[in-house]
């Protein structure tokens, strides 16, 4: 009986040993990505998956064109341009409503709103690099958000998960950093869209 006591504690030990290492790379590979995200000036990029878009980021703004809908965020107000209604929303969104949108919300959020675990080295969608898994500490719309981070720290592949089992996988084709991008970039222009019904939810 207290053999098979002191196996359970080993075999106990052993495991949260194992997921504190994992943690701690999870921590490490995260950490260096955000710090080559912070460091990269503007960023562009084009992506598959889900659906196919670009996605304009300099710090915490953002330009997202993506299935029929063009966003802009200028760190305080949203403007979401649908173009088949010629319609836009303004809002001022929290940061659960912008991890929805941005799927690099992440790079700042992890610190205090996720739980992370290290996945290993994988491939997906034809993609290779480091996995890592998010889950959120508080219950909300998100499940679960993988990451596969890549060689010099930049992210290939991610997948937001919700809790009703809908999945939006962003696979990265192209990332080009230190891109240099003028305020209006991320905000919505009415004189380029002259006769656009605007729905202000501020």
């Amino acid at each position: 009986m207290k053999r098979m006591y002191l196996i359970g504690i080993l075999w106990l030990s052993a495991l949260t040993a194992t997921y504190a290492q994992q943690e701690t790379r999870a921590k490490k590979l995260l950490d260096q990505t955000t710090e080559v995200y912070q460091n990269a000036g503007g960023i562009s990029i084009h992506f598959t998956g889900s659906q196919d878009g670009k996605l304009l980021l300099d710090g915490n703004r953002f330009y997202l064109e993506c299935g029929g809908v063009k966003s802009w965020f200028d760190g305080r107000t949203q403007w979401s341009y649908v173009i088949q209604n010629d319609e836009v929303t303004v809002s001022n969104p929290t940061e659960e409503e912008l991890q929805t949108i941005n799927p690099y919300t992440w790079i700042s959020m992890y610190q205090q709103g996720f739980n992370y675990r290290y996945g290993g080295q994988k491939t997906l969608k034809g993609k290779s690099g480091e996995k890592i898994i998010l889950t959120p500490k508080k219950k909300q719309d998100i499940k679960q958000i993988t990451l596969l981070i890549g060689k010099n720290n930049v992210p290939q592949y991610i997948c937001i998960e919700n809790r009703q089992g809908d999945k939006q996988e962003i696979i990265i084709q192209s990332y080009r950093s230190n891109q240099s991008y003028n305020d209006q970039i991320f905000r919505f222009n009415k004189q380029q869209y002259p006769n656009a019904e605007i729905i202000d939810m501020r």
